[in-house]
């Protein structure tokens, strides 16, 4: 019987119209109008959520309760549905057809182990599939290629030209730094703070655009997440910490195994919001944008001007489609004083 329900949905699947071709090269037919899209994780949603909110029939996990602000009201109770790629890679292919996507979106990598799953769920569903290249440099064009797809290009255009111009006026700054006196971040992750990623990882990604050394770099021979010592971090002697556990955060400057290290007894720790997504990771995607903008104000307070409470604002209108009243405004950035609301 399941099978055979699986057999039924599969013929009454989305007739392809037009042909696109994915940031791994795969020429993939779509429907000429998408009107639902399954996001294959929470990078996707999220691209998929900023890009056209009324295409997603659900999250990959259901948003918690001090993350619904955030987002505008029609999109805050929408279901959980799993995920295809990732930890935790939940979401059974009749899940998936349960739901009638027109498309699957995925961002992220586009190496060989997704483009071959990708091939293998569109030739079991019957479901196009999309590739996204999810590398920070590469938002624009991923921005650009699915506002194209989903039929709102001038969208599309709009938020890639935007991710430019934050890109133009770090890079401004940057040109007159030299490598070797820009700041020396580390990215402190779990409640020890001695999770961290190596540079180059997708993780650190917006640490290094943002002009910071990230000091948990071995010459590339690592990549990804790594637990370190805390006798590497306190060799490393980071001058700017950054994390977003808000149980390390509040410890860390009476404990006397981080009293030594520079960040610590200069007070550059910081504490990056989390809501509705992380600001620099939590999940990998355009929502690190804010991040940025946040993380280059800490890095050059004196070259980046712009006031982070109007860019939040403008950031959470443009892209999360909300209007952030003054008390959702400070709830947020109180993080970023170090308070985090409990």
């Amino acid at each position: 019987m399941r099978a055979f329900c699986l057999f039924v949905l599969l013929l009454a699947g989305p007739v392809a119209a037009r042909s696109v071709t994915d940031s791994a090269g795969r020429v993939v037919e779509i429907p000429d109008e998408v009107q639902t899209v399954f996001a294959a994780g929470p990078t996707a949603a999220v691209l998929t959520y900023i890009v056209k909110p009324d295409t997603l029939p659900g999250w990959p996990r259901a948003l918690r309760p001090e993350e619904r602000t955030y987002i505008a009201a029609p999109y805050r109770d929408l279901p959980e549905t799993g995920r295809l790629t990732g930890r935790g890679g939940e979401a059974n292919l009749e899940r998936v057809l349960s739901l009638r996507p027109d498309l699957i979106i995925d961002f992220g990598s586009v190496l060989d182990t997704y483009i071959d799953l990708a091939d293998r769920v569109q030739e079991q569903t019957g479901i196009p599939y999309i590739l996204v290249d999810g590398r920070f440099e590469a938002t624009p064009d991923a921005l650009r290629l699915v506002g194209d797809i989903l039929g709102v290009p001038d969208r599309g255009e709009t938020l890639a030209a935007d991710v430019e111009d934050t890109f133009a006026r770090i890079d401004a700054i940057l040109s007159g730094i030299p490598e070797e006196d820009r700041p020396r971040v580390y990215l402190a992750r779990g409640p020890d703070g001695l999770e961290t990623g190596m540079k180059g990882s997708i993780n650190t990604e917006i640490i290094e655009r943002a002009g910071g050394r990230n000091v948990a770099d071995d010459g590339g021979a690592t990549r990804g997440l790594v637990n370190a010592s805390m006798e590497q971090v306190i060799v490393a002697n980071p001058d700017t910490i950054v994390t977003w556990d808000d149980t390390f955060y509040p410890g860390v400057f009476d404990d006397p195994l981080w009293a030594g290290i520079d960040a610590v007894q200069s007070g550059r720790v910081y504490l990056s919001p989390v809501e509705p997504f992380g600001w620099i990771d939590g999940p990998p995607s355009v929502n690190r944008m804010i991040g940025l903008i946040w993380m280059a104000g800490l890095l050059y307070p004196d070259q980046w001007t712009s006031d982070l409470r109007d860019d939040t604002r403008a950031f959470y209108r443009r892209y999360y489609h909300v209007d952030l009243d003054e008390d959702e405004l400070d709830r947020l950035l109180e993080w970023t004083d170090g308070r985090p609301p409990r």
